[in-house]
């Protein structure tokens, strides 16, 4: 038989949805700031923006001849959009490990979810904020837990010098400051 026969037809969603796959048997750790924002869009999805296509594509298929259709066609290919969509979001819901950083306020180890400033040995500052796969923005200087800096700062103190493997070489790093949010 052949491999192109067997093989699943319905992909991987992580890779559908441009995000890193969780490392394997690893929980997806988030905050629940993140963990809000991805619940609210899946029922966004589910309770708003599902049943308006749905509506649309069954009145668009009362009109007849559905192949050229536009407002049919565009309506089942925006439902597939969707319901892939719905899919992710409960898997990474089901998967999801909240962990709340306020716990750490204070602290100057490097858990999930601090912002840590650290310098390179080139004099360079920079600061991140480690948190999870789905809710990182490395624009707003966030990184995920499972980056190479995140897994280098993590367990860190205020004022450990650490290597950081890099493409590039081994850079040498100082942790300067660790801060978490303050409990609400």
């Amino acid at each position: 038989m052949s491999k192109a026969l067997t093989q699943d037809l319905g992909g991987d969603d992580d890779e559908e949805q441009g995000l890193p796959a969780l490392p394997s048997g690893a929980r997806n750790y988030m905050t629940p700031a993140g963990y809000a924002r991805l619940r609210a869009e899946l029922f966004t999805l589910i309770d708003d923006e599902r049943p308006q296509v749905v509506e649309t594509v069954h009145w668009a298929a009362s009109n007849g001849d559905r192949s050229e259709n536009g407002d049919y066609l565009y309506g089942k290919k925006r439902l597939r959009e969707i319901d892939r969509r719905v899919r992710f979001l409960t898997k990474r819901l089901e998967l999801a490990e909240v962990v709340d950083p306020t716990v750490h306020h204070g602290s100057e180890q490097v858990y999930f979810g601090a912002t840590v400033t650290y310098v390179e040995a080139s004099g360079t500052e920079r600061t991140v904020t480690i948190l999870g796969i789905d809710e990182a923005d490395s624009l707003q200087g966030q990184v995920t837990w499972v980056s190479p800096i995140a897994r280098t700062l993590l367990k860190s103190r205020e004022g450990d010098e650490l290597k950081l493997v890099t493409p590039a070489g081994v850079l040498e790093i100082e942790v300067l400051h660790v801060s978490y949010p303050a409990p609400g």
